[in-house]
């Protein structure tokens, strides 16, 4: 019922048994020297994909400014797949490679404030995705047709298993040009808008899309296959929005009923955190032969046109069935993934955190905010306390999966302490303003919500994302006072909770190994179901 979290938390589980970290971790976890001195500004990729071989050949050109003088760049491609050359200028250069880090020896001197190009050639087999989207690579597929269904998945491995680039979140190319050729009459869809379409000679198709928007490395896709098309346009906070969506032919006519989740996620989204990030881009919802990805628009779709995750509700509420989860969950990333995107994967918790909890907001939206409630407290069962959200820094090493509904959790517990539902939505849409387009630690996204709420909440964040204990609220009832402190807490921790005696509403401030106490004989006390914390009577 719950394979998607489970799975999760069996892969992350076995890396934090490895926990042993190797060269090839911090080469491609850290900004190297070789990295540090030039800034990614466009990818021109153009790669041939070969069906039958399960094979693709291409080259990469990327444009970049110098920040320092510096004369060895680094970029990754994971095997099986080569390099072929390396072209700068002309100029053939040589390269040595750590793993599946290349560093390139440049000839031509790099001057500060300058752009510069560098093409690479490569060709191979890429590694195939066993059971994408959370074993990275390529799917290689058929539809129910019979025909080739392809499209990648690899947010956790890296986009350098099918393309080469700087494989670092923190440098994101500013511009994207993207062609795919393929077999007749397969189609590829990839991000941004298609600016043109090629017949060729021997029966293929090269299909050219451009993004004109910031875009992360693991937001890059390809999807190909026998597509059938329809469009319409979502009236949004900045205009005319375009959303077009990409199914299988024998699947059209469902996905026309199925897909009205999306004007409804729109709305929802854009009420709570601003305007859709990339209306010059446009909106995408592409079939795959895998559950779903945030890929920058063109989010990957292949829930079985179910409501709730496969048909089941993504915790224990009832309010998971109203809406196709992987339509709402993955959209709600092109704010929080695509629009903010983590400097490193050990603060992935700015995506799933926020996007995990963009799904009660949604329910919040349509339904009201007893819904969205309850739907938050239903994450309650997913969560598995087994490591820290946080993950290891400077070695690509994401935390646990508990990011998804422990995260989702404390930001519900936030907007309680908040309290004030006008400022929480300020909040949301603040950091899709402040951050708009930008990589962003997590340091800094809890230092913008601390100012704006006028607390410092650093220990609440600590709590939740750097632990696994849960707060635990200690009560003793005593004659006629009701005592009260914190338990299993870190040092600071002072969050109010709201709580109701015999139903009616107080607030309280607890501390930890200090006793506070309530006068007065009252039948009942119940803190606010809302709030993730523990309540232990003694």
């Amino acid at each position: 019922m719950y394979k998607f979290v489970f799975f999760c938390i069996f892969v992350c589980n076995i890396l934090y048994a490895q926990n042993n970290f190797s060269q090839q971790d911090t080469l491609r976890g850290s900004i190297t020297p070789e990295r540090a001195w030039w800034d990614v500004i466009n990818y021109t990729l153009d790669i041939h994909v070969f069906p039958k071989t399960k094979s693709i050949k291409g080259s990469n050109t990327i444009t970049y400014n110098v920040l320092k003088p510096h004369q060895k760049l680094q970029i990754e491609l994971q095997p099986p797949l080569v390099i072929d050359s390396i072209i700068q200028n002309k100029q053939k250069l040589s390269h040595y490679k750590i793993g599946f880090s290349y560093f390139i020896n440049l000839i031509k001197k790099q001057k500060v404030n300058t752009s510069e190009k560098i093409t690479i050639y490569y060709h191979g087999k890429p590694k195939e995705a066993i059971k994408a989207p959370w074993d990275g690579g390529i799917v290689w597929s058929k539809d129910q047709n019979g025909n080739d269904f392809i499209a990648t998945a690899n947010q956790s491995i890296g986009s350098s298993i099918w393309w080469p680039c700087k494989d670092h979140p923190a440098d994101e190319a500013e511009n994207m040009q993207i062609t795919v050729t393929c077999p007749d009459p397969l189609m590829d869809v990839s991000n941004g808008r298609k600016i043109k379409t090629k017949k060729n000679k021997d029966n293929t198709t090269s299909y050219t899309w451009k993004v004109i928007n910031p875009i992360n490395n693991y937001g890059v896709s390809l999807n190909i296959a026998n597509y059938d098309h329809f469009s319409e346009t979502y009236k949004g906070e900045k205009g005319n929005l375009d959303c077009n969506y990409y199914v299988i032919s024998t699947n059209l006519k469902k996905a026309k009923e199925h897909f009205k989740d999306v004007p409804k996620m729109l709305k929802a989204f854009e009420y709570w955190f601003g305007p859709y990030p990339f209306y010059e881009d446009g909106y995408k919802l592409v079939e795959t032969p895998y559950l779903g990805m945030e890929h920058q628009s063109c989010v990957a779709y292949g829930n079985n046109y179910l409501k709730g995750y496969l048909g089941y509700p993504m915790g224990t509420s009832e309010w998971g069935k109203k809406f196709d989860f992987i339509i709402i969950h993955e959209s709600g990333h092109e704010w929080f993934a695509n629009n903010i995107t983590c400097k490193d994967v050990a603060d992935l918790w700015i995506h799933e955190a926020f996007t995990s909890y963009s799904e009660a907001l949604f329910v919040d939206y349509h339904y009201g905010i007893k819904a969205g409630n309850e739907y938050a407290q239903g994450q309650r069962a997913l969560v598995k306390n087994d490591r820290p959200i946080i993950g290891t820094y400077n070695v690509h090493h994401e935390g646990s999966s508990d990011m998804y509904p422990k995260g989702s959790l404390m930001l519900h517990t936030l907007r309680q302490i908040i309290n004030n539902d006008k400022k929480w939505r300020n909040i949301l849409r603040g950091l899709n303003n402040e951050f708009h387009h930008q990589t962003v630690t997590g340091n800094q996204v809890i230092e913008y919500i601390n100012k704006k709420v006028k607390m410092d909440l650093t220990s609440f964040f600590k709590q939740y994302l750097s632990t696994t204990k849960i707060p635990t609220l200690l009560v003793e009832k005593r004659s006629n006072y009701i005592y009260y402190a914190w338990e299993n807490v870190v040092d600071d921790f002072n969050i109010p909770i709201k709580i109701y005696l015999d139903n009616k509403e107080k607030w309280i401030y607890p501390k930890e190994k200090e006793w506070k106490k309530i006068s007065g004989k009252y039948r009942q006390f119940k803190v606010d179901k809302n709030f993730y914390i523990m309540v232990k009577e003694i």
